[in-house]
């Protein structure tokens, strides 16, 4: 399971950052069909980099729990965390764009 924690690790390294840039204002990261309708970008890029961080944040505490895992019990517990969590960041992203953009597509 070291392989899988150090690919989870990766990915919430790089979900991270694009978290944190869109927090920060770089909402050009998301395809502008997604904003079309958004008059706040601020407000959005915070909301959206905020859900984005639920995957970060999933993938981190799956690595975690499979960096520890020596039995399957163990390693199916960490992709259980990972789904987990990526339906809540999907969810809540899903409410971002519904909250700012009056819907999802």
């Amino acid at each position: 399971m070291l392989a899988y924690s150090i690919i989870m690790f990766l990915a919430a390294a790089l979900f991270s950052a694009f978290s944190v840039a869109i927090y920060k204002g770089r909402t050009d990261l998301i395809h502008a069909y997604h904003q079309a309708k958004v008059r706040d970008k601020a407000a959005y890029g915070r909301a959206f980099g905020k859900a984005l961080s639920c995957f970060a944040l999933a993938m981190v505490l799956s690595g975690l729990v499979g960096l520890f895992a020596d039995t399957k019990p163990l390693g199916m517990a960490a992709v259980a965390v990972l789904l987990v969590g990526l339906c809540i960041g999907a969810g809540s992203i899903v409410a971002v764009q519904r909250k700012y953009n009056k819907g999802v597509f």
